[in-house]
């Protein structure tokens, strides 16, 4: 419970902070959608991970290079961006409606979508003409091909409960993991204070 708890108030740092952190105006809004995805994915559990422990998977986050402090926030963004994009993806498929509680899940994809609607505006602005090449380079392409392992891994596993718990563990894991990388991008915007 406790590891869950710490993976949930990481999962605050990286729900951006009050608008200008990024460039853009993120509202307060947008800070509250956070935190609620926080809690849904929280509620989502369904097994206790002794339950699952044959179905451990190393799925190689891109850690290195989501943290390595190269990235121009433009492509922070972009990595950001894909993270959510990914992570609405998973859960927006026929099978996750099979794995999960339905309000849940319902109420976890519609805060995605907010978040992403969001950084959709801050991409926009930062990004400009560059956005379709920043997409297929780099700390992106590491994101998208993570991902595409999950979505293997779910596969190979017949979608199963223990897979989809594995994975819900593994998504809060990766938004924990960019933490630091929201942080860079309050750096470079010279907002130290925005949680």
């Amino acid at each position: 419970m406790a590891f869950v708890l710490s993976l949930l108030m990481a999962l605050v740092l990286v729900s951006y902070g009050p608008g200008g952190s990024l460039g853009c105006d993120l509202s307060q809004n947008h800070v509250l959608v956070g935190r609620k995805n926080i809690r849904l994915l929280g509620q989502m559990r369904r097994l206790s991970p002794r339950f699952c422990l044959q179905d451990r998977k190393d799925f190689a986050f891109p850690q290195e290079m989501v943290e390595g402090g190269q990235l121009q926030e433009a492509q922070a963004i972009s990595v950001l961006h894909e993270i959510l994009q990914q992570s609405f993806n998973l859960f927006h498929t026929e099978s996750s409606s099979a794995a999960w509680d339905t309000t849940l899940l319902e109420q976890l994809r519609t805060g995605l979508h907010q978040q992403l609607d969001d950084l959709d505006a801050c991409l926009g602005q930062v990004t400009g003409e560059e956005d379709s090449a920043l997409g297929r380079t780099g700390p992106t392409l590491a994101v998208k091909r993570y991902f595409q392992g999950i979505h293997v891994y779910l596969q190979e596993k017949g979608y199963s409960d223990c897979a989809w718990e594995t994975v819900r563990v593994e998504i809060m894991r990766s938004l924990s993991s960019s933490t630091s990388l929201h942080k860079m991008l309050r750096m470079m915007d010279g907002d130290l204070n925005s949680p």
